[in-house]
């Protein structure tokens, strides 16, 4: 038997650690097969134990980690403990090491905005030094949601005076007409996401009054045709459920003093079937151009439910499987009948 000891320098550290009632250890054990302990003297300390000394060093640099971010005042979540073990177990410990939690935004309850993975870290990096950036990855990987909070950030610093948020009015098995009301009330569903977004970081009622004077606007794709923006910052969601011509249409708007963010998962396009999607054609189209990037989140940055996670990955699994069978299957050869040989 192995064991290793680690110092802990507060109740309130080791709490953090050990999370509400012992779960993050229990994962750390479950994951690793070791068994850690925590014991109060002079100094207080946790020790893990195991029979394989590299699952023990794996498990004793996960607790390091949630040590060193739990003084940064991180809330160390379940979520989090499995991001960080599946990490170091791939060994991109260093990627961690250098991955900081510095502030995006603050949102109106006074609470502090930050990237939660090294994808979302290398997301709003390249958010900063780009003009346009594309943010392509699965759900939960918090694409729309960053990229609003680096826009409000944007305008309090007084770096763009206005802030557009679109996306395309796609249905998903319904249509606009069923839904009751005027346009507006009708496409308001579509837009909810980015009310969401912006009412958390800004507050409802500085969006409201924001939207009053017209220094936040949200609005369907549509109704960026024939419009030049200027010291803005815009971002489409979802962008998807665009056709190359909307794509091109809505790149073509940026101004002078303009920053663009364009978001979208290609596994989860509504567009009828034989439509090609806007945003794979200009991945494919505009990678490697000066001032514009393009970052690929995967599965690992998910923040949703640890069962999202797993959701994603098993998809993918059955989409591959799937397109592997229908890429061996051969053609049947039918035998012509009788009738048909006469």
């Amino acid at each position: 038997m192995i064991e290793k000891i680690i110092p802990i320098d507060s109740a309130e550290q080791l709490s953090s650690i050990l999370g509400s009632y012992d779960k993050n250890a229990e994962l750390i054990e479950k994951h690793f097969n070791v068994r850690i302990a925590h014991s109060f003297g002079s100094t207080d300390s946790l020790s893990v134990s195991g029979d394989d000394e590299r699952s023990v060093d794996l498990a004793l640099t996960v607790i390091n980690y949630l040590k060193r971010i739990s003084t940064l005042g991180e809330d160390i979540s379940e979520q989090k403990v499995e991001y960080t073990m599946s990490m170091i177990e791939d060994g991109k410990a260093e990627e961690l090491s250098e991955f900081d939690s510095d502030c995006v935004c603050i949102t109106a309850k006074g609470k502090p905005i930050k990237a939660k993975t090294v994808g979302q870290k290398k997301y709003v990096s390249l958010i900063k030094k780009n003009t346009l950036v594309f943010g392509v990855g699965p759900a939960g990987t918090g694409k729309t949601f960053l990229a609003v909070a680096m826009a409000v950030s944007a305008l309090r610093r007084h770096e763009i005076s206005r802030i557009i948020l679109t996306r395309p009015a796609v249905e998903a098995g319904e249509r606009l007409g069923y839904l009751p009301g005027d346009l507006q009330s009708k496409i308001d569903p579509y837009l909810r996401p980015l009310y969401d977004a912006l009412y958390e970081t800004m507050g409802a009622e500085n969006y409201l009054r924001n939207v009053e004077k017209g220094i936040v606007e949200v609005a369907p794709l549509a109704y960026m045709r024939g419009r030049t923006l200027d010291d803005c910052f815009i971002i489409l969601d979802e962008a998807q459920n665009t056709t190359p011509e909307q794509m091109k249409m809505f790149l073509t708007r940026l101004g002078n003093n303009s920053k663009a963010v364009v978001t979208g998962d290609l596994t989860q396009t509504d567009l009828p079937r034989g439509n090609r999607s806007g945003l794979k054609e200009a991945v494919s189209i505009l990678e490697g151009i000066e001032d514009i990037s393009i970052h690929r989140f995967s599965e690992r940055d998910v923040v949703r439910h640890r069962l999202v996670r797993q959701i994603i990955l098993a998809y993918d699994k059955y989409d591959r499987e799937r397109l592997a069978n229908r890429d061996t299957e051969k053609p049947r050869r039918f035998r012509k009948t009788d009738s048909e040989n006469q």
